[in-house]
C-alpha cells in the first residue's frame, strides 16, 4: 500500500536547474514490495526518467516504519538514479534482486524532507516522517564531503557548494540548499581568497556553464572547509 510520494532536494527548495539538477523523490510504502511490484515500478520509472532533463530522477522506495521510527543507516526497498540505468537495462532481474539494503544518505533525505519537502501524493509529511537525530544527519552529510579534496575536480560545483551548506548546519543549524549554502558562505567565511571560487560555483550552479577551477585552490578550499567543519 502506498503511503505517499515526497520531493526533496533542489526542486523542493526552489533552485532546480534543468541542465544540472536531478529530481529527488522518496516513495513511502506500508509493507515490503515483491520483485514483481519492483519490476512494474522500475518500468514506470524508466519511462518517466526518459522524459526528464538530463540528470533524470533519483528515487528511493522506503517503508513507513523506518520513516516514523528512524533507523540509521536506513533500510530501503529499492533505489534508482541515472548512474544505475545501464545496470538495470542490461540485467533487470539482477538489479531488482540486489538493489536493496541500507543507505546512510537517507538520513539527510529524511531530514530535509521533514523541514523543506513537498507532498506529491499521500499523507502529510509530519504524519509520515519522524525526527532524524542530529548525530545521524551530521554523520550522513559529513560522509558526503569526506573525499571532497580527492573528487572536487570531478564535480567542483557540487563539492564546493555542498561544503558550504554543511558548514552552515554545523555552525548555525541551518538546513540549506546548495545555492543557499554558497550565498551563506560568502557572508560568513572570512577567508576572502575562497570567495571567487564560491561565487563561480554559484554562477555555474544556476546556469548551463561548466566550472574548471584552479585545482590547487579547489583542493585547498576542501581541506580548509573540512578542518573548520571538524
Amino acid at each position: 500500500m502506498l503511503t505517499g510520494v515526497y520531493v526533496h532536494g533542489s526542486f523542493a527548495m526552489g533552485c532546480f536547474n534543468p541542465a544540472k539538477s536531478d529530481l529527488d523523490v522518496l516513495v513511502v510504502v506500508e509493507d515490503a514490495i515483491t520483485d514483481l511490484q519492483k519490476k512494474m515500478f522500475m518500468d514506470e520509472i524508466i519511462f518517466l526518467n526518459n522524459k526528464l532533463p538530463p540528470k533524470g530522477i533519483e528515487i528511493s522506495v522506503v517503508r513507513s516504519e523506518y520513516c516514523k521510527n528512524f533507523v540509521y543507516p536506513t533500510p530501503y526497498e529499492l533505489h534508482f538514479s541515472n548512474m544505475h540505468l545501464s545496470w538495470y537495462m542490461s540485467n533487470p532481474a539482477e538489479y531488482i534482486r540486489k538493489m536493496n539494503g541500507t543507505d546512510n544518505d537517507l538520513a539527510a533525505h529524511f531530514f530535509i524532507t521533514k523541514r523543506r519537502g513537498m507532498v506529491l501524493y499521500g499523507k502529510k509529511i509530519d504524519d509520515v516522517f519522524g525526527d532524524v537525530p542530529h548525530e545521524a544527519y551530521l554523520d550522513s552529510i559529513r560522509r558526503d564531503i569526506m573525499n571532497s579534496h580527492v573528487e572536487v575536480m570531478e564535480n567542483p560545483v557540487y563539492f564546493i557548494l555542498n561544503l558550504c551548506r554543511v558548514l552552515a548546519y554545523v555552525q548555525e543549524a541551518l538546513v540549506l540548499s546548495k545555492k543557499e549554502g554558497g550565498e551563506w558562505a560568502l557572508k560568513n567565511i572570512h577567508c576572502e581568497k575562497y570567495h571567487g571560487l564560491i561565487n563561480e560555483a554559484l554562477i555555474c550552479y544556476g546556469s548551463d556553464k561548466t566550472m574548471d577551477p584552479d585545482e590547487s585552490l579547489a583542493v585547498d578550499f576542501c581541506e580548509y572547509m573540512k578542518n573548520v567543519i571538524g
